[in-house]
């Protein structure tokens, strides 16, 4: 495997477990906790390794969204 396919395993796994974790604390659905994440700046940041964020702890990046992105999680 070469370095992109490594990445985008990683991304992809990392965007599960994001989407995962906001439906658990927001109590909904994997369906709108998707819709949410994939409407969102945050999605596109990762998408693009804006300043490697894609890098960061799920967790946190959860927290970003919803500090950056709030009607969203309306």
């Amino acid at each position: 495997m070469d370095d992109k396919v490594l990445e985008q395993v990683y991304q992809e796994g990392l965007e599960e477990r994001l989407i995962a974790y906001i439906a658990e604390q927001h109590n909904i659905s994997l369906d709108e906790a998707m819709d949410i994440y994939y409407r969102s700046k945050l999605a596109d940041k990762i998408n693009a390794g804006t300043y490697g964020i894609q890098y960061l702890d799920y967790k946190v990046l959860a927290d970003i969204l919803e500090q950056t992105e709030p009607e969203l999680l309306v």
